[in-house]
């Protein structure tokens, strides 16, 4: 798509250029809005080169690379003529952490070993010292009680049989998280694994109710009586489940996405 030998002001702007990408698909407004998530007023007004109701420079870029994908351009490209078109420049590298939409990068650790072997040795030394006073506590006790020792008392309950009432079956855990979500309520647990992303909730009456940067392995829940909208700034990382239904495919890495859920979702079939 790229020419270098043309200025970037020579070129279709990126509204025009998704627009005719799309139209060259012979796909609706609807249809990308469908499968990419991103609301159908923000599709027509990024067709217009109008990107104010995007939320801000970071959501802009990321629509516009996910609408880029779904119309068979390639998304680098557009996002190159995009920060030609807008002046924008490629951001820095910040000192401290900060949400990237882009893609969010945790940064390495080295391990402390000799902290790590210190513990470890401390660890072995104490469970060896409990280990032992606790077996000659029981020992003197038994002895002095006139009651067999715990390995007599075992041999005895093998060879006579186990005696007492046989504990009911317990549901399993899954299923009684998914018993447990109301029905008549939307609720959606977003668990973070392979990385970290920034998260936005808002409730039915618009209202935010969630907003910061989750770390690998965190999970939040949230609730509401008719609709919940998030925003997920790095939907490869996050698993959501949807009133007690894991969502399969929520985004890929870097990819920022706009999710809207009621309690009817996720419909079946």
């Amino acid at each position: 798509m790229s020419n270098g030998n043309s200025s970037a002001k020579d070129r279709p702007s990126v509204g025009r250029t998704l627009q005719q990408a799309r139209i060259d698909a012979k796909m609706t407004v609807d249809e990308v809005s469908s499968s990419t998530r991103v609301r159908i007023p923000i599709v027509h007004a990024i067709e217009q080169d109008d990107f104010s109701r995007c939320g801000g420079e970071v959501y802009a870029r990321g629509h516009v690379r996910t609408l880029a994908r779904a119309v068979g351009l390639d998304p680098a490209e557009v996002i190159e003529l995009y920060n030609e078109q807008h002046g924008v420049a490629p951001a820095p590298v910040p000192a401290a952490p900060v949400f990237e939409a882009e893609r969010i990068r945790p940064e390495p650790r080295r391990p402390n070993w000799t902290a790590a072997m210190v513990a470890a040795i401390v660890a072995v030394i104490g469970f060896v010292g409990f280990t032992f006073f606790s077996g000659d506590e029981d020992d003197a006790s038994a002895r002095a009680e006139g009651n067999p020792s715990p390995s007599a008392t075992q041999q005895q309950q093998e060879g006579g049989g186990q005696q007492g009432t046989e504990q009911p079956d317990r549901p399993d855990p899954s299923e009684s998280a998914v018993a447990a979500v109301p029905a008549d309520k939307v609720t959606v647990r977003a668990t973070i694994q392979g990385g970290e992303s920034w998260l936005s909730v808002h409730d039915s009456s618009g209202q935010l109710i969630y907003e910061g940067v989750l770390q690998d392995g965190q999970s939040e829940t949230f609730t509401d009586d008719e609709q919940l909208d998030l925003v997920l700034g790095n939907a490869g990382a996050v698993q959501l489940h949807v009133n007690g239904k894991e969502i399969e495919d929520v985004g890929e890495m870097g990819q920022v996405q706009r999710l809207s859920y009621t309690p009817g979702d996720p419909e079946e079939g």
